[in-house]
């Protein structure tokens, strides 16, 4: 079982927001998987899911998925160097999917973090992968699983 770790503090509320905790839908079917223990691997990683997302478009047929892939690759891209940069590597990034939607994954090993979507940062001071996450996915969350901390996000056509 999954505990829900204490709110944060009002300090904290005033320069951040929580992201909703909670697990993914179910019913995604394993695609690929890939560990990354550092940033130089994040244009494998660009590049591998950019395909992968590419072969089952076409295997399908689906003009749908078009879009997809650019999404999810912004999409990991944010959450695996924040994974890297903020937890503690590997980052295990895993692609899933059911029909014409994915679901992506990045585990870190801190589950004793938290994420924090940015609010009123300047422009500059970064920490806005999240709110990128959120604009481009159908939904975002995150949960611990031990010893890992996962986010995750669906992204459809």
């Amino acid at each position: 079982m999954i505990t829900p770790s204490p709110p944060s503090s009002d300090a904290d509320r005033d320069h951040d927001a929580e992201l909703r905790s909670a697990p993914p839908p179910l019913r995604f079917a394993p695609v690929h998987q890939w560990v990354l223990h550092h940033v130089t691997e994040l244009h494998a990683l660009r590049d591998g899911l950019r395909q992968t997302i590419d072969d089952r478009a076409r295997l399908r047929e689906d003009r749908l998925l078009d879009g997809v892939a650019h999404a999810a690759v912004l999409i990991a891209s944010e959450l695996a160097t924040n994974a890297l940069r903020h937890g503690r590597p590997p980052a295990v990034v895993e692609l899933l999917q059911r029909d014409a939607s994915f679901l992506l994954t990045v585990a870190d090993h801190d589950p004793s973090s938290r994420p924090h979507i940015a609010t009123d940062r300047a422009p500059g001071e970064g920490g806005f992968g999240l709110q990128i996450a959120r604009r481009l996915s159908l939904d975002v969350g995150w949960y611990r699983a031990d010893p890992v901390k996962i986010l995750w996000a669906e992204i459809g056509a």
